[in-house]
């Protein structure tokens, strides 16, 4: 098994409370809300929705993936941090063990957000994951990033 890393930052002008109460504390109910063309729902299959839980993400029938199970590693509201681990589901496929995300939220100098991300891939035998396959992931991270983050500015009173 190897250990691929990739990093990544996203800015936005949302405070980081704000943001990391909308991604982390309140994803189960924003997301699907959000991105419902994407998303069905989100449920806990194991915990109460806490640090070792795991959570089952559905998606809409017809897409490319049917679901995702990630189980939460950490759950930091003092220092705006999170880290939790793609387990089981289609992106997987036969290359990856799982993902791991750790993912902290810090004031930019405006008063908004950067959000640094580190994900690593834990792959199967020898396979080397490549930098493409990441930006895939990563382009529909965004997406969700995007979305959440135009819904906090167009609704300012949400996780203040």
């Amino acid at each position: 098994m190897g250990v691929t890393t990739y990093t990544h930052e996203a800015s936005t002008t949302v405070a980081p409370t704000r943001l990391f109460k909308a991604l982390v504390l309140d994803a189960d109910n924003l997301i699907p809300k959000l991105m419902p063309q994407v998303v069905n729902n989100i449920e806990t299959v194991e915990g109460d929705g806490g640090v070792g839980s795991i959570k089952k993400m559905n998606f809409v029938e017809g897409g490319p993936i049917k679901y995702l199970k990630h189980k939460l590693h950490v759950i930091d509201d003092k220092n705006l941090v999170t880290k939790y681990s793609l387990i089981e589901g289609d992106v997987l496929g036969d290359k990856l063990e799982s993902i791991t995300y750790d993912v902290k939220f810090e004031t930019s100098a405006n008063g908004g957000c950067i959000c640094k991300t580190s994900t690593e891939y834990h792959t199967k035998g020898d396979y080397v994951f490549k930098e493409e396959e990441h930006n895939e992931g990563k382009d529909k991270a965004l997406e969700l990033f995007k979305a959440v983050e135009d819904y906090l500015i167009a609704n300012p009173t949400v996780n203040a």
